[in-house]
């Protein structure tokens, strides 16, 4: 038979109290919880309430350009907006049968005829008496600039000013009652994941909202531009969308809807938005002076590997190489030596060798700032007070170094480099075409199983460094090298010159 057993009085009086401080502990850390539940839970229901305010300031930008065309009868076709919705057929209809159609009657001699290109954007509006930001590429060349407004109103725009590398334009219309404006936002409080809502003027239908998250924060788009820094969002961005604002969960302006990668043409979800807190500096200065007003610093720079923090003993790769200084620059006054790596400037950590260009560019003119480098395996602290980059005007001057190099110079094996280098005497500055203000030893051979020819130095170049250290003779150089052997060192670091151009080269030493 099997045992069964029941509570005594004092055994359920216990339970009792158990439960209660059970059930007590289990409300208490609801309550602790709920918050970071209920933010977990946080999916918005509807983005009415924080387009609602945004969507009057958002205006769609018309240009007209007068261009030449072909003396064919196509000219009497149809004109189709750029971004409409029948551009695509339009022109495969051109491509196709274009070539059948009739010439004009003057045979193609003549003045050729023109006509009017349209082109469709979006731009939204910052200050009630009628500046809007746009797109450089939306207004770029045209010669009439209208905007429309929410309600149909179209209003003829002058530019007040354009920057092409940030891809921004401030306009300026006559409105005669104050306009509904937006909000900027600060782009730098976006996090990877933050819901973001995409308005603007796609295909030319009119004011469309999307929305996404943010799917990636400093993307650098394919094409060498230093300002670079877009905040990328999966929110469908389409052409026509060009100028549009990306807007936060509170309707503030956190980027300017800029590119789109896509093989079609159409949204695959991937955009790109200038961020507000760098578009925001380059529309002050346009509104201002009509030009952005870019801090320079004067340096040539390159990124920092592995190899090269190891060959100067910083524990990361981390900073922004200095590989070249110009003449009487910012840096050059402070005291910048050429194989710095500056780690912070103006308090700001450089991480990435390319943040350097976008904190320099942002740094008030004439602003005096501190900059952090590291030199001879330490760190050394300098006071640099910023000048206006001027576009035309900072060139590093060129040095020709074609001449002929028929001959054979005096030469000197550096087996630890695989190497073969010559002293830059009279007779090897004519022979190689070197005026005198260039030192260090040109090297006349490379061997092709060195670690030298895999990172690309070749006859003609000349050493001008090796480990921060100036050298003129063959014996310079291995007294530096065998220095760095002393220190546990495997790579050593080259300042080469290659032809107007300077660089830094980490190379791995070899046996000697």
């Amino acid at each position: 038979m099997a045992r069964t057993a029941s509570l005594s009085k004092p055994d359920t009086a216990r339970t009792n109290v158990a439960v209660l401080w059970g059930a007590a502990v289990g409300i208490a850390l609801v309550l602790v919880m709920f918050p970071r539940l209920a933010d977990a839970q946080r999916v918005p229901q509807t983005f009415a309430d924080v387009v609602e305010d945004v969507i009057p300031a958002v205006v769609n930008i018309s240009t007209t350009q007068i261009v030449e065309q072909r003396n064919r009868s196509r000219r009497s076709l149809p004109q189709m907006p750029r971004g409409g919705p029948w551009e695509d057929m339009f022109k495969d209809f051109l491509e196709q049968f274009g070539d059948q159609l009739p010439q004009d009657r003057d045979g193609g001699e003549g003045e050729r005829p023109r006509r009017r290109a349209s082109s469709l954007g979006s731009g939204f509006i910052i200050e009630s008496d009628g500046l809007v930001v746009t797109n450089n590429h939306v207004i770029e060349n045209a010669d009439e600039i209208s905007v429309v407004l929410a309600d149909n109103t179209i209003l003829q725009a002058t530019v007040v000013g354009r920057d092409p590398k940030v891809d921004l334009a401030l306009l300026k219309v006559e409105a005669e009652e104050q306009l509904p404006t937006v909000k900027w936002g600060d782009s730098d409080k976006m996090r990877v994941g933050d819901w973001s809502v995409a308005i603007g003027n796609p295909f030319g239908i009119g004011v469309t909202v999307t929305a996404g998250i943010v799917s990636a924060r400093s993307r650098q788009l394919s094409n060498g531009n230093a300002y670079d820094d877009y905040i990328q969002t999966d929110a469908a961005i389409n052409r026509g969308n060009s100028g549009g604002p990306l807007i936060n969960m509170r309707g503030e302006v956190i980027g300017i809807n800029t590119a789109i990668f896509s093989p079609t043409g159409a949204s695959v979800g991937i955009g790109f938005a200038s961020p507000s807190n760098l578009a925001r500096s380059v529309i002050d200065d346009l509104n201002e002076f009509g030009r952005t007003r870019r801090g320079w610093l004067g340096v040539k720079i390159q990124t920092v590997t592995p190899e090269i923090a190891e060959s100067l003993g910083l524990d990361s790769a981390r900073g922004a190489l200095v590989a070249e200084l110009v003449e009487d620059s910012p840096a050059e006054k402070a005291g910048v030596e050429p194989s710095d790596i500056i780690l912070t400037f103006d308090d700001k950590p450089v991480v990435e060798m390319r943040q350097l260009p976008l904190i320099v560019a942002e740094t008030d003119i004439d602003k005096r700032v501190k900059v952090k480098v590291w030199r001879n395996g330490k760190e050394k602290s300098l006071n640099v007070r910023i000048a206006e980059l001027d576009e035309e005007e900072v060139q590093v001057a060129a040095r020709s170094n074609s001449g002929s190099r028929s001959g054979e110079p005096d030469r000197k094996e550096i087996d630890e480099l695989g190497v073969t280098v010559a002293e830059l005497t009279s007779d090897i500055r004519t022979q190689y075409d070197l005026p005198e203000e260039i030192t260090g030893l040109v090297i006349v051979d490379v061997d092709g199983n060195s670690d030298a020819a895999e990172k690309g130095l070749r006859r003609g170049d000349i050493i001008a460094e090796v480990q921060q250290t100036p050298v003129e003779t063959a014996a310079d150089a291995e007294k530096v090298i065998a220095d760095a052997r002393k220190k546990d060192r495997s790579v050593v670091l080259l300042r080469v010159q290659s032809g107007d151009d300077f660089r830094l080269v980490p190379v791995r030493i070899g046996e000697s």
